[in-house]
């Protein structure tokens, strides 16, 4: 593992937590030697980890569409900065650059993000690790509806497992590192008849 995408938002929110988890997240990051792949904004809980990465010398790979960057929304200090024309751009090339993914608080756009990966590793398109930073139990319901889909049998108990979570930075990037992907003969079961 030597890259991860972070989603995240673009507001940094009103629990302090927040930005020093981004902050820890960071700084763990760079410790162990791991390139940041983002959003490429200079803003809220993105531009918090960036800078984070950034004053600890590690590498940020920012990548924004041509409409936020146009805004003045874009990190000009990112080690690599990608302008890309779409939004679906911009979510193909961060995750053709991350190993695995996090996604820490954010709004409809981080929960957007973290649910394509997941669902493209359900289909089979990746086995990278898809987690969440869950600090101070900010995913905690959205754990609870993921884990009623799977007592409900709308989702595989083996997908479930596909999704890590932690509220610690360093004890989640070791859970990334440990990762083994779920290897399922098919996703769907035929009903008998």
């Amino acid at each position: 593992m030597k890259s991860i995408a972070v989603y995240c938002g673009s507001s940094a929110g009103t629990n302090p937590l927040y930005i020093a988890q981004a902050q820890a997240l960071g700084a763990a990051m760079v410790a162990q030697g791991l390139t940041l792949v983002y959003g490429g904004g200079r803003v809220g809980l993105m531009g918090t980890i960036a800078d984070a990465v950034l004053a600890h010398g590690g590498e940020v790979v920012g990548v924004i569409p041509d409409f936020l960057a146009d805004k003045e929304l874009a990190h000009l200090g990112c080690t690599e900065l990608h302008v890309v024309k779409s939004m679906h751009e911009r979510k193909l090339l961060m995750a053709d650059r991350a190993d695995a993914f996090i996604a820490m608080p954010g709004g409809y756009g981080t929960l957007e993000e973290l649910f394509e990966v997941l669902t493209w590793g359900q289909l089979g398109l990746h086995r990278k690790p898809v987690a969440l930073l869950n600090v101070d139990g900010y995913y905690d319901h959205l754990l609870l509806a993921l884990d009623r889909m799977r007592d409900d049998e709308l989702l595989r108990a083996e997908n479930r497992t596909q999704l890590l979570q932690s509220p610690d930075p360093v004890a989640l990037l070791t859970q990334l590192a440990a990762y083994q992907p779920v290897q399922l003969e098919k996703w769907l079961t035929p009903p008998t008849t």
